[in-house]
């Protein structure tokens, strides 16, 4: 028997296993995307047990339904293990309930066993319908309308453990909630001199561990897929220890994962690390176990921004399927929306639990990945007391770290990786403090191990930056002060004026010959605005900034029926204002990219007021600060003002400068880190080959990559401060769709 595949008439969405932070963003944009294109849409709450139960537990959802919820943490629908769904009879039940409702479309988010499950009710649909038809309980006509069913999952877990995708939803927000401990741990650990034993989450997966590692410059990490070499985990942790201590270090951090386990499969947990600590070395330790603190809260800019992109991204993809389709998974890959089969991606996820008990560690971190892999060798690296000794007869290059152009969160960070990195290479590194105005002035410092401890954490710039870009006379000077200090190779962690002012060096060399050294140029601006990267170093932080001030914004509109006009930064660039207006929902965003008329605000007027008299008591508009010259942030809310009359008020809110301040996020952290890695590389091959080439680094297609520095001219916008390909760009179509 043949059937005719068109779309589904309704879509029903559900959250099941362990909640997550993005989980309701995800929700919402199924529903938002469903209705976008004429299809109902249902939301299943308590999971797979609603779906078992029926009645008001599967509900058709309107736009209104999903709103307010974007902030929210964990799932407003409930998720609760249901042993009945384990049972076929229970899944009969859930079958019934679905064609009671004419819905033959799923999306599920959650983890491992969730999608599991739901594949394996998917593959009995045929022959459940039918056993349905026979007792009576389903027409003929409603089975043959709805053979199959259609599934897609989101990966939903805090462990980011899914084989599929590179991120899943609520790792990061897990991720803010760690990292937020930890920073707040040792400061008390400072205090006392203490050692703390952290333990976070992940059974078989040290990715939480990892990266807050990483981000908090931990002392020793103990993971699942690499526990340390050799048969005395615990001499190898306490031989560091020691050496940290004596090199002045005050406090101690140990994050355990609370899978971790010794080489030959002994479990180790925190109470046994703190014993070991207390009786090898004769300190005083504490046990923080971090627990369920890190599910909660309200989700990251990044979960929020994630989850809407994947769940618009499952119904685009439930549209599209057919009845011999496979389910497939969709996550991000390289900073694009992928999908793969899903079973191929649970099959996957739990071979390297397989291969961590039976102790293959090597193939668990093989299955893991690359960016896994590179983590953990530069938090070894930078987990050390010292720098490994230098080969006799190696030359020691002489390396120059510095900023140019505004202050970006994670520079510190940068300047710490790049001083250890190149240290523990046998490289000697400067410091230039002021930028390049510094490096005119010869503001140029030896820099140790320990100057930079203690800076992975910290907001701002410690050795300075400044938006100078030097003139033909100074760019002699600079050139004498490299000369003079015996610079081999330079790295200009930095924003718009820094890749100006290296663009510019770089086309001195032929002038100067202590110019012709290799340069690298690393995105560290909050405005996303550079070229050859799809993301800058600093725009996480700026984000998370913004998406906290406008929660609070929103909790004042609600009480009082409230448009506010909210003005971010960016200068020509959009980035901030469509992603926060993505991360908050917005109804309308204003971007320098995109004219703006007068019959642009008329519109929004009529919507914001049609949205009033339904009920709506919140307005919220996003606005890049060049947006435009004369529609400025209070023309527009003078304009919503008048025209509300007694439905609404309007407010501006001008962020300023605080988006530029603040701790960098987690993921600031991590990329600083890692991107601080590759230009080391970078130019230790240069010189180590005798090359010369400069280059900007950056985020393309999700993998570091470099773009010659020469190139730089023809990437930028002639008029604009901004690159001429901004990939992001194609969001703001989902924006629009979000805001119905």
């Amino acid at each position: 028997m043949t059937h005719t595949v068109s779309a589904p008439s309704s879509i029903a969405v559900l959250t099941s296993g362990g909640d997550a932070g993005g989980m309701n963003a995800a929700v919402r944009a199924v529903v938002r995307t469903a209705l976008f294109h004429g299809i109902d849409a249902y939301v299943i709450y308590n999971g797979y047990q609603g779906l078992v139960d029926g009645g008001e537990a599967i509900r058709r959802a309107s736009s209104a339904d999903v709103g307010g919820i974007l902030h929210r943490g964990g799932t407003v629908f409930g998720t609760a293990r249901c042993a009945e769904f384990r049972t076929k009879e229970g899944r009969r039940k859930a079958v019934g309930n679905l064609l009671e409702r004419r819905i033959d479309a799923l999306v599920v988010i959650g983890g491992d066993g969730s999608l599991a499950g739901a594949n394996e009710f998917r593959e009995e649909w045929a022959d459940t319908v039918a056993e349905l038809v026979e007792a009576g309980q389903v027409t003929a006509e409603v089975a043959a309308s709805h053979p199959f069913l259609r599934l897609v999952g989101l990966a939903g877990s805090i462990d980011n453990d899914m084989s599929g995708t590179d991120m899943t939803i609520g790792a990061d927000t897990a991720l803010h909630r760690i990292t937020e401990a930890l920073d707040s741990i040792r400061s008390t650990a400072s205090s006392h001199q203490r050692t703390f034993v952290v333990e976070v989450m992940g059974r078989h997966c040290g990715y939480l561990a990892l990266t807050a590692g990483l981000a908090t410059a931990a002392n020793w990490l103990l993971i699942p897929e690499r526990p340390p070499e050799g048969e005395d985990w615990a001499q190898q942790m306490c031989t560091a220890m020691r050496a940290g201590h004596e090199i002045g270090r005050r406090q101690s951090l140990v994050l355990v994962t609370e899978g971790a386990q010794s080489r030959d499969g002994e479990p180790i947990t925190v109470e046994r690390v703190k014993d070991v600590l207390e009786e090898q070395l004769g300190e005083d330790a504490r046990v923080t176990i971090l627990g369920h603190v890190q599910r909660g809260g309200a989700p990251s800019a990044f979960d929020r921004c994630l989850a809407t992109l994947l769940g618009h991204a499952a119904v685009e993809q439930l549209l599209t399927e057919g009845p011999d389709a496979t389910p497939q998974l969709i996550g991000i890959r390289g900073n694009q929306v992928a999908s793969s089969p899903l079973m191929e991606c649970l099959a996957r996820t739990r071979e390297v639990a397989d291969r961590i008990a039976k102790q293959d560690y090597d193939g668990a971190m093989l299955l893991r990945g690359g960016s896994f892999s590179e983590s953990e060798v530069i938090l070894s690296t930078m987990q050390q007391a010292a720098p490994r000794p230098t080969a006799p007869g190696r030359r020691r290059f002489r390396l120059a770290v510095l900023h140019g152009g505004g202050p970006a969160p994670g520079m510190n960070t940068a300047v710490r990786a790049a001083v250890r990195l190149g240290l523990d290479r046998g490289y000697e590194v400067l410091a230039v403090k002021n930028g390049f105005l510094g490096l005119r002035n010869g503001d140029i410092h030896d820099m140790d191990w320990m100057s930079v401890s203690g800076l992975v954490s910290e907001g701002g710039a410690d050795i300075g930056t400044n938006r100078y870009v030097p003139d033909g006379p100074a760019i002699e000077q600079i050139a004498k002060q490299i000369a003079a200090h015996r610079i081999d190779g330079l790295l200009m962690a930095g924003g718009w004026c820094g890749y100006q002012a290296a663009h510019l060096l770089h086309t001195h060399r032929r002038t100067y010959a202590s110019l012709d050294i290799p340069i690298v140029c690393m995105p560290m601006t909050i405005n996303n605005d550079l070229p050859g990267t799809e993301l800058t170093i600093g725009s996480d932080t700026a984000l998370n900034s913004i998406v906290a001030d406008v929660d609070k914004i929103r909790q004042s509109a609600v009480a009082s029926r409230r448009v506010f006009v909210v003005e971010v930064m960016g200068h020509d660039c959009g980035y901030l204002a469509l992603m926060s207006g993505l991360a908050t929902g917005a109804e309308r965003i204003y971007l320098p990219e995109q004219d703006m008329t007068l019959n642009d605000l008329s519109v929004d007027v009529h919507n914001l007021s049609e949205g009033f008299r339904s009920g709506k008591r919140l307005g919220l508009v996003i606005r890049s600060e060049n947006a435009d010259p004369v529609y400025t942030t209070g023309f527009i809310t003078s304009v919503f003002e008048k025209e509300g009359g007694d439905l609404f008020d309007a407010r501006p809110a001008i962020l300023g400068h605080v988006q530029e301040g603040g701790d960098p996020s987690p993921f600031d952290r991590v990329q600083a880190n890692g991107l601080t890695a590759h230009c080391i590389e970078y130019l230790a091959e240069q010189l180590e080959s005798g090359g010369r080439a400069s280059a900007m680094i950056g985020f393309q297609s999700g993998r570091i990559q470099f773009t010659d520095l020469t190139s730089y001219p023809n990437l930028i916008e002639a008029d604009a401060q901004r690159p001429r390909e901004q990939r992001w760009m194609t969001q703001l179509p989902l924006a629009e769709i979000m805001s119905t």
